[in-house]
């Protein structure tokens, strides 16, 4: 058996943070589903910018879409809710044998919205409007603006996955976010039964310090932290004030795993799959990450749940100077300012093909 079958039967749900339209056309994404055992899909302007950029699969529909659209903005969201759609598509059997719990595609708001709290819920609301599958989150940055945004939005019901998370601290922000929209359901007697997923990003962690820490501590930040944050996650799960709300049906947020493909070229391409298999989790993995995993006919041992060992790793790093709630606000502007960059560079990206495509007809 596959090491990534072996790791659903764990449970730790396994998602592609991918998504193309060759790899709809082509099958793959229902092969990784069938065989490889995903059960869900992420996104991100970055891989929607490497998505049109590698393929002239998006030809056709830019040119079409651009006759119909006022904006550069929305032609992309397109071409992304058409991508979107088949693959939640494909993916509503398992959202039904999982009772919702799995089979989900996320989709993002604007990185310019990152700040801008009435903006993300308007745009959040037509997003999830114009995607119109059940099994679609609508993914948010858990900036304190965002995560504003996210309490509103997850009032009005809308399943929604918080992204650009780095520190503890920023995690239990967000999953007080969620608690927040949830319990004010709950007074308004209403179902309190919303999904949403904490997305919390590993491998920045060691790309950011890979230059200030010696070889012996390379590669242990970013799983270190994260330890921190399963441990503070199940402390959550485990608070009155959360079985309170799952006593009138609330759903608990799940951690998910987040920018765990392998920075380092001499580190498994598997490593933060490896260090970071705990139960009742989601590992989201980028292909060539998932094709690792699958070579294996054994599973990752799961992770000790027993923070010791990390928070002796995260004293080391303090000494060097090197402190994680700073260090996470840094990360986090920074993450979303790569998101605009990469969103900046899509918009010209279409403007470009576009000029191209309607030259040679």
């Amino acid at each position: 058996m596959r090491a990534t079958a072996l790791l659903r039967d764990l449970g730790q749900s396994l998602w592609l943070d991918n998504i193309t339209r060759d790899l709809i056309d082509n099958g793959k994404l229902k092969y990784y589903i069938d065989e490889l055992s995903i059960t869900g899909v992420t996104s991100n302007p970055t891989i929607f910018d490497h998505a049109i950029k590698g393929s002239n699969a998006y030809d056709a529909a830019i040119v079409e879409e651009a006759k119909k659209c006022k904006t550069w903005e929305d032609v992309f969201f397109e071409l992304a809710i058409a991508d979107v759609q088949r693959a939640a598509d494909l993916l509503s059997e398992t959202h039904t044998t999982t009772n919702g719990v799995d089979g989900w595609v996320s989709i993002e708001v604007p990185p310019s919205l990152a700040y801008e709290t009435e903006g993300t819920i308007a745009a959040a609301q037509l997003l999830s409007r114009r995607v119109n599958r059940p099994n679609v989150f609508i993914k948010i940055p858990g900036t304190p603006e965002g995560l504003a945004a996210v309490e509103e939005m997850i009032f009005s019901g809308i399943p929604i996955n918080i992204t650009l998370l780095f520190s503890p601290e920023q995690y239990s922000d967000a999953a007080d976010a969620y608690l927040k929209g949830i319990e004010r359901r709950i007074a308004a007697d209403m179902p309190a039964a919303v999904p949403s997923v904490a997305s919390l990003f590993v491998s920045r962690w060691d790309v950011a310090v890979q230059e200030r820490v010696s070889e012996d501590l390379r590669g242990k930040l970013g799983v270190s932290v994260a330890a921190r944050v399963y441990a503070r996650y199940r402390g959550i799960l485990a608070d009155p004030r959360w079985q309170r709300a799952f006593n009138y049906g609330a759903l608990p947020q799940r951690l998910l795993w987040a920018s765990t493909g392998t920075k380092h070229p001499n580190a498994s391409p598997t490593y933060y799959i490896d260090a970071l298999a705990v139960p009742f989790s989601i590992n989201t993995m980028p292909d060539v990450t998932l094709n690792a995993l699958a070579d294996k006919d054994r599973a990752p041992q799961l992770m000790n749940t027993d923070t010791t060992a990390a928070e002796m790793l995260l004293t080391r790093f303090a000494y060097l100077g090197i402190q994680v709630e700073t260090l996470g606000r840094e990360l986090q502007e920074a993450g979303a300012t790569s998101f605009q960059t990469s969103w900046d560079e899509l918009m010209d990206l279409l403007v470009s093909r576009h000029s191209e495509l309607t030259r040679s007809r």
